[in-house]
């Protein structure tokens, strides 16, 4: 199961390899026919999952709507209902997860319906460790540089975007000063649509995703939150549409991905690279065909990169520059794992592992 690292040199305009390359196709052929695919597996719900935390091939959480939270300990051929009592009315839209029993998720909404759990037992039993009671507050993402050290954000309060700290795994919360972020543009906001719209890497890099206003920007902060800087991106930005999707395979290279959500078959200034950290955003020659809400790179790969929308799938073997699709089911989020393992999870319960053949 090497062939993550193995793609990257084997784009082209039709995506093919050497037999030598036990590989992988988007929508072409690349060795005896083999093709990239989702394969779905019974969640055994109708929620919708925008919340997911890949751990390993054997292990990952997804977090949704009617309070619902799944985990699997088996790569997926059973979940485990593991929602936190009493939350059947939130809408869990981001969970991260350190290994099989410890997960911290986040509920979105405004005022009291933004709260954050964590768990340390496999989800047998939760503790609720932050709950926002500032009705101006809405908490949209949450990320972590390891497990001790991480951060929430939610849209701007009082003209500035408000983020959260927590220096022990999630068990408590502190509200940031405001006196090192940047001024929100009127109207700018996060997408709490795939849990990427804050993202690290490294011990002290994270970057926000906004849309909503009159630019798409991304936020950048290189000490776990203290001060921030902006840059504005060359995505389209208006109420529907902006950056939903942060992805970067280290602390200077990087894609910002989304679109418009009410036109999900329109990709026109949805996508953007850069390779100093976010301070400059490029558009590439080629984006995928619609809008996207999640993105991730290929473990061990320079160059590899997925992203998932209501429209399909795409893979990228140059870093974003082209793109193909290679289904046209509908996911919101995916992430992958170190030991070579990519999940995607969407509307209506979906959730698959990334197959070849």
């Amino acid at each position: 199961m090497r062939w993550f690292a193995l793609i990257g040199p084997c784009v082209a305009a039709v995506l093919t390899c050497s037999a030598a390359v036990p590989a992988v196709a988007a929508t072409a052929e690349v060795t005896s026919a083999t093709k990239l695919h989702w394969e779905l597996q019974p969640s055994g719900t109708d929620a919708r999952f925008r919340g997911l935390a890949a751990v390993s091939r054997e292990v990952a959480w997804l977090g949704g709507s009617k309070g619902t939270v799944l985990r699997t300990v088996d790569g997926g051929r059973s979940w485990q209902d593991v929602s936190p009592p009493g939350a059947a009315e939130l809408q869990f839209r981001d969970i991260e997860a350190f290994d099989a029993r410890t997960a911290v998720a986040l509920t979105i909404g405004e005022g009291e319906q933004s709260r954050i759990y964590r768990t340390s037992d496999g989800g047998r039993s939760w503790t609720e460790s932050f709950r926002n009671t500032d009705p101006k507050a809405f908490y949209d993402c949450v990320g972590f540089f390891d497990r001790r050290h991480g951060l929430a954000m939610s849209d701007p309060v009082d003209g500035k975007v408000r983020v959260l700290s927590t220096e022990d795994g999630g068990r408590s919360w502190t509200v940031l000063p405001s006196a090192g972020m940047p001024d929100a543009l009127p109207g700018e906001a996060g997408f709490a649509a795939s849990g990427q719209c804050l993202v690290t890497s490294g011990p002290r890099d994270a970057w926000i995703a906004t849309g909503g206003g009159a630019k798409a920007r991304v936020f950048h902060t290189s000490d776990r939150g203290r001060t921030w800087s902006v840059s504005d991106t060359p995505l389209a930005s208006k109420p529907t549409a902006g950056v939903f999707a942060l992805a970067f395979r280290d602390r200077r290279t990087g894609i910002a991905i989304g679109g418009d959500f009410e036109n999900p078959n329109t990709a026109k200034d949805a996508l953007a690279r850069t390779g100093d950290g976010g301070r400059g955003w490029q558009v590439p020659p080629q984006a995928p065909a619609g809008y996207r809400s999640g993105a991730t790179w290929l473990p061990h790969s320079l160059a590899g990169v997925l992203a998932v929308g209501p429209s399909g799938s795409d893979l990228s073997l140059d870093g974003g520059r082209h793109w193909r699709q290679f289904d046209a089911g509908s996911f919101d989020t995916v992430d992958c794992t170190p030991d070579l393992s990519c999940w995607a999870a969407g509307e209506k319960g979906r959730v698959a592992r990334l197959r070849l053949g």
